[in-house]
């Protein structure tokens, strides 16, 4: 008897009038506008320019899509191109399917041309943008347990997820909550990366090398868990050969990229620190204005000594004149006196 469960939608979709509103989709949405939300933060604090990362994003987002999808189709063409099936269906992005692989390889490609077109290093984009990718991925999953897909083998665990869904062959049961354990996986990747980037101050793609890394590490066995159609090869899924090889050229790129580029890039965005020399300049030139206004103050109370001193000697230079004046009177008096007596003498 099953205690506890996670129990699923009894349908994915909303209906606003006639327009359709997938809950599918609405992850993925809220997923693109969190990672442009962080990349953009994360941009500015290395020193890029606002904007930047919502720009690329707008060539990103779509070849991401588009990967994502072809890559599913690929690898699962029995489900759109064998007997029975409508090829139609393989249009149908909102019924679910985005292949990761393709999305991030697509995705790169469209920021690459996004990169370029604003003359940005790619590699420093990539490492701005890791963290947000992973958190979409965290809540693009959620898009499944919409749907009813992507679980794993049965469990009467507290924390199954319940399916109810018949359609493309589905057992109604209590399922290993596959899309439940990668969203937090993707969440823990997000935040190591962070750590990591400030711990380590990495550069140069290491960042983005490393979110690789570690989602594959993730993905490896929660893709064995999974029990929903897939191709094998010596016994493991495709999923899970493409998650170990994508895993050691990342962990490769790291070690290689730390020899020959050590540290961190120190001009992400040309042009973005002119910008803030222009704002340096004109404070400084403030403050010369403000320090040569000081200086005419001083100057002017400097005068102001200068006449006050000259004020307070003027009175002495008078008193000294006075002086001189009365002596010169009475010594011209006392020749009179003299010569009034040498009169009365003759």
């Amino acid at each position: 008897m099953e205690l506890a469960f996670i129990p699923s939608p009894s349908r994915g979709v909303l209906h606003l009038g006639p327009i359709p509103l997938r809950g599918y989709a609405f992850c993925i949405i809220i997923g693109v506008f969190v990672a442009v939300w962080l990349g953009n933060r994360r941009w500015i604090a290395r020193g890029g320019r606002p904007g930047t990362v919502a720009d690329i994003a707008v060539w990103a987002v779509p070849f991401g899509l588009i990967g994502g999808r072809l890559y599913h189709v690929i690898t699962d063409y029995q489900l759109y191109f064998s007997e029975g099936r409508d090829w139609v269906d393989a249009f149908k992005i909102w019924e679910g399917g985005l292949g990761i692989w393709g999305a991030i390889a697509f995705g790169a490609v469209g920021a690459w041309i996004g990169a370029r077109r604003r003359g940005v290093p790619m590699p420093a984009y990539a490492d701005a943008v890791a963290p947000g990718i992973a958190l979409a991925q965290a809540i693009g999953r959620w898009g499944n347990w919409f749907n009813q897909e992507l679980y794993g083998k049965a469990t009467d665990l507290p924390w199954a997820v319940e399916i109810t869904s018949t359609a493309d062959g589905r057992v109604p049961g209590t399922y290993h909550p596959t899309f439940l354990y990668e969203s937090l996986w993707c969440i823990g990747v997000a935040l190591l990366v962070i750590w990591a980037d400030r711990r380590f101050k990495l550069g140069h793609g290491r960042a983005f090398a490393l979110y690789v890394a570690a989602y594959c590490a993730g993905r490896f066995w929660i893709e064995y868990m999974r029990v929903d159609d897939a191709h094998h090869i010596l016994g493991l899924r495709l999923n899970n050969w493409t998650a170990l090889f994508v895993f050691l050229l990342a962990v490769l790129y790291i070690v290689l990229s730390a020899r020959m580029r050590p540290g961190r890039e120190a001009v992400v965005e040309p042009g973005a620190d002119t910008a803030a020399g222009d704002t340096g300049s004109a404070a400084y030139k403030d403050a010369k204005g403000a320090k040569g206004s000081e200086n005419d103050a001083d100057d002017a109370d400097a005068a102001e000594k200068s006449d006050a001193s000259g004020a307070t000697e003027d009175p002495s230079g008078a008193d000294e004149a006075d002086a001189a004046d009365d002596a010169k009177e009475a010594k011209d008096a006392e020749g009179v006196t003299n010569g009034a007596d040498s009169a009365k003498k003759g």
